[in-house]
């Protein structure tokens, strides 16, 4: 920087030398500029003269936002099933540690006699719920549904018939957003259970994916909150993991924020398979289903467990 206040070696007119005010337009984005008069800088200006003096001294011209960014904490997928006795029924989508294979699971979990009595059964490429004893089925109505259904190359999974709306909304030419605004949350008050949904997509070696919740608003069913959350090229050894409830509770307690970013520590489908089953609370967990889909071929493999045999 020389004497006048201008870059060394810079051939531009001349630059801004008290720092003193910022820029209205730069400061509601979080960045702090170097000028003489507010009125005679716009905001294209401000940016060139940020990026010039940014490598002549990041500490006082890097964006306050880039500052004060903290990235995402990665949790434990270990720890996230085991300190929780009951997040409901949960959906993960990920990358496996090699960056080769799209991961997905979902599970359900039950505390009534009708809840529990449920398993996993494939049913072309996807799955559905059946009753592991029909003389002890109760209301089949939210829980007798297909939880995966695959369309071309691209997989649904939710937690409830909102399966069969995506996949017959989506064969209209809607997307999977407009496909949900057509649903809400489940109708069992006062728990108002969330609908999950994800749709993942693999195709010409190219791997991506979205989630989404439908809740009451904090069980005021009234109003129903809209969430997605779309993931391109997702990361080698990620994952998201959303689920229906946030713990155990009376009424139980709506998920809350966005998926939770988790590790996905193999690129073996069983492993991965046994840590969350292993780490489920064993009274409560009833079905999981574990794909593993190549993504430079499209080809899976397919994991189902059952409490009930």
């Amino acid at each position: 920087m020389s004497a006048a206040g201008e870059p060394v070696g810079s051939t531009n007119k001349k630059m801004p030398t008290a720092w003193a005010c910022t820029n209205l337009c730069a400061q509601k984005a979080g960045i702090f500029i170097l000028h003489e008069s507010v009125s005679q800088i716009s905001y294209k200006q401000s940016e060139r003269w940020l990026r010039l003096f940014a490598c002549q001294n990041q500490k006082f011209y890097m964006p306050k936002w880039q500052k004060e960014r903290k990235e995402m904490k990665k949790m434990s997928l270990y720890h996230e099933l085991k300190e929780n006795a009951y997040p409901g029924r949960g959906i993960l989508i990920g990358r496996s540690k090699d960056g080769k294979t799209a991961v997905m699971a979902y599970f359900i979990m039950g505390r009534s006699s009708n809840s529990r009595n449920r398993v996993f059964v494939e049913d072309g490429e996807g799955i559905r719920t059946q009753a592991f004893d029909p003389s002890k089925l109760e209301d089949p109505s939210l829980i007798i549904y297909a939880p995966v259904r695959v369309m071309g190359n691209q997989t649904i999974v939710t937690n409830g018939d909102q399966t069969d709306t995506i996949y017959e909304k989506m064969s209209e030419g809607l997307t999977f957003e407009q496909a949900l605004r057509t649903r809400e949350f489940e109708p069992d008050g006062p728990n108002f259970t969330p609908r999950i949904s994800s749709i993942l997509q693999v195709e010409n070696g190219k791997f991506e994916y979205s989630m989404s919740i439908l809740k009451s608003d904090n069980g005021n069913p009234d109003c129903c909150n809209r969430y997605t959350f779309s993931y391109d090229n997702p990361l080698a050894g990620e994952g998201r993991f959303l689920h229906t409830y946030m713990h155990d509770g009376n009424p139980l307690p709506s998920f809350e924020g966005e998926p939770k970013l988790v590790e996905i520590r193999s690129d073996d489908i069983d492993t991965v398979a046994n840590v969350i089953w292993t780490n489920l609370n064993e009274d409560n967990r009833v079905s999981l289903f574990v794909r593993f889909i190549d993504i430079e071929s499209g080809a899976y493999e397919t994991r189902i467990i059952n409490k009930n045999k």
